[in-house]
């Protein structure tokens, strides 16, 4: 894949390996709000590098993981083990920007970061198989 598009692919999943890096030097910190944030964002840049290998985009994030379970967890192309962590946090980036009161601790957020670095490869390999096939 080459011009716009291959760049455009690349730009995202350039993005989402800077926001995994981002989230470890917010754990390292303790910031854990920020640091589901950062994994959310991560997965979502990822997932939106595979749509675009698919010449697929959507304007919302909600649009974005829909896509994403029809097209690729629903058809078997990435498990549903895979699909969890995405999946987990598009529900607690939500509830971490947008709702009171929501506090998330190291225990719970330390094994998302492992979670996410194992998505974001996956996804990696997913987009390479797609792009040596064009």
């Amino acid at each position: 894949m080459i011009g716009e598009l291959g760049d455009l692919i690349r730009y995202r999943i350039a993005r989402a390996r800077e926001s995994l890096k981002e989230a470890h030097v917010l754990a390292e910190a303790g910031h854990w709000n920020a640091c589901v944030n950062r994994l959310y964002y991560a997965c979502f840049y990822a997932v939106s590098a595979l749509l675009s290998t698919y010449e697929l985009s959507y304007s919302k994030h909600s649009g974005v993981r829909s896509c994403f379970n029809h097209h690729f967890v629903k058809t078997g192309m990435v498990s549903k083990e895979t699909a969890v962590i995405y999946n987990s946090l598009f529900e607690r980036r939500q509830e971490g920007d947008y709702e009171e009161f929501i506090t998330f601790k190291e225990p719970d957020v330390k094994p998302w970061i492992k979670d996410t670095e194992s998505f974001v490869n996956a996804i990696q390999t997913l987009i390479d198989q797609n792009m040596k096939k064009n």
